[in-house]
C-alpha cells in the first residue's frame, strides 16, 4: 500500500523520494509538490543572484542561439492574446520575465509592456533591450504599486514557488477586468513519463528539488485556476520532446544529445510554419493536451 504522510498542513501520498525530499499527491492543495517545501528567504537568493550563474549557466547563450524559433513560439502567443481581447487592450506583465525576449516581441507588435525578474543578470540583459523592468519578486506590496494589465504571462514560474495559489490570486489582482492570465509549467507525471519508467526503467529525471517545487498537469493547474477566480478559455501543449526517450535517444545527461533532439523539435515547428501549416500544429498540440501528452501545459484564463 502506498505510504501517505502530512507536513504541516499538506497531507498525501508519497510518489518519489528525492534528494531528502518527497514528492506528495496534496490533498490540500490539490496538485502534487515536494515536502518539505523550502522558505521564501531560502529561495530569494537562489534566484535574485544565483540561478541563471549556477543552474543555467548557458540559458542566455541558447536563448540567442534560438531566437528565430522561440520568436515563432512567442509569436503564435501574442497572435491568441490578440484574438481574445480587443484591439485596444494591449498592457502586459511578464512575471518572471527572464531575458526579456518575450516581452521585446510584444513591444515591437506595439504592446504596453512590463517585465518582473528578480534576476539581476536577467533584468540587466532586458534593460539592454530597451525594456522596462521591475528587479523584484512579485508581493502583494508591488500588486497594488503597478496598475492594472490586460495579460499576466506567468511562464516557468509556478513550478519554482513554495505557494503557486498566491501567485495566481496576484496575477488575477493585477489584471483588468476581463483580462487574460497565461500560465505555462512542465506536465510532469505525465502518461509517456509514466512509459518511460514502467517499460524503459527511467527515474524521475524530472524531480529536481528545492529548484522545482510544484508538478501539475492540466486538471491540476485548470483546477487552481478556477479556485482563483478565472475561467480557462484555452489550452495547448509544446512538442513531446521525451517521445524521442521513447524512440531510444536518450538525452537525459546528455547534453550534445538533448541538444540534437531539441533542434530537431526546432525544425518540425520552423518547417510547419514555412508551409503555412501553423494552424495544423496547433491543432495537434491542442489535441495532444486534450490527451494530457506534451512537455509542457499552457492555459489561457479569463478573469471573472
Amino acid at each position: 500500500m502506498p505510504k501517505s504522510i502530512s507536513w504541516q498542513n499538506h497531507c498525501g501520498e508519497i510518489l518519489d523520494s528525492v534528494a531528502g525530499f518527497d514528492i506528495i499527491e496534496c490533498r490540500t492543495c490539490g496538485f502534487r509538490h515536494i515536502t518539505p517545501i523550502p522558505t521564501p528567504e531560502e529561495l530569494e537568493k537562489v534566484y535574485r543572484e544565483d540561478y541563471y550563474s549556477t543552474e543555467k549557466p548557458l540559458y542566455l547563450e541558447r536563448h540567442r542561439e534560438d531566437l528565430e524559433w522561440w520568436n515563432l513560439v512567442y509569436g503564435e502567443r501574442y497572435d491568441l492574446f490578440e484574438q481574445l481581447l480587443p484591439s485596444v487592450r494591449r498592457r502586459i506583465v511578464d512575471v518572471g520575465s527572464g531575458p526579456g525576449f518575450f516581452l521585446l516581441q510584444g513591444k515591437e507588435r506595439g504592446w504596453d509592456a512590463l517585465g518582473i525578474e528578480p534576476s539581476s543578470q536577467s533584468a540587466a540583459h532586458s534593460r539592454e533591450l530597451g525594456l522596462e523592468i521591475v528587479e523584484e519578486f512579485l508581493d502583494d506590496t508591488l500588486v497594488t504599486q503597478l496598475g492594472t494589465f490586460d495579460v499576466v504571462h506567468l511562464s516557468q514560474v509556478l513550478e519554482h514557488i513554495p505557494h503557486p495559489h498566491d501567485m495566481v490570486k496576484r496575477a488575477h489582482g493585477l489584471l483588468a477586468p476581463g483580462g487574460l492570465l497565461c500560465v505555462i509549467v512542465p506536465n510532469d507525471y505525465s502518461p509517456f513519463q509514466h512509459a518511460l519508467r514502467t517499460a524503459c526503467g527511467f527515474q524521475p529525471w524530472w524531480v529536481a528539488p528545492p529548484h522545482h517545487i510544484n508538478f501539475f498537469d492540466f486538471a491540476s493547474l485548470k483546477q487552481l485556476l478556477e479556485r482563483c477566480g478565472f475561467e480557462v478559455l484555452h489550452q495547448e501543449t509544446t512538442f513531446p520532446i521525451d517521445l524521442f526517450l521513447l524512440m531510444g535517444d536518450n538525452y537525459i545527461g546528455n547534453d550534445d544529445l538533448g541538444r540534437a533532439c531539441h533542434g530537431r523539435r526546432k525544425n518540425f515547428e520552423l518547417n510547419l510554419a514555412k508551409a503555412g501549416l501553423g494552424q495544423v500544429k496547433q491543432q495537434l498540440y491542442q489535441a495532444l493536451a486534450g490527451l494530457g501528452l506534451g512537455r509542457e501545459v499552457v492555459l489561457i484564463g479569463r478573469k471573472r
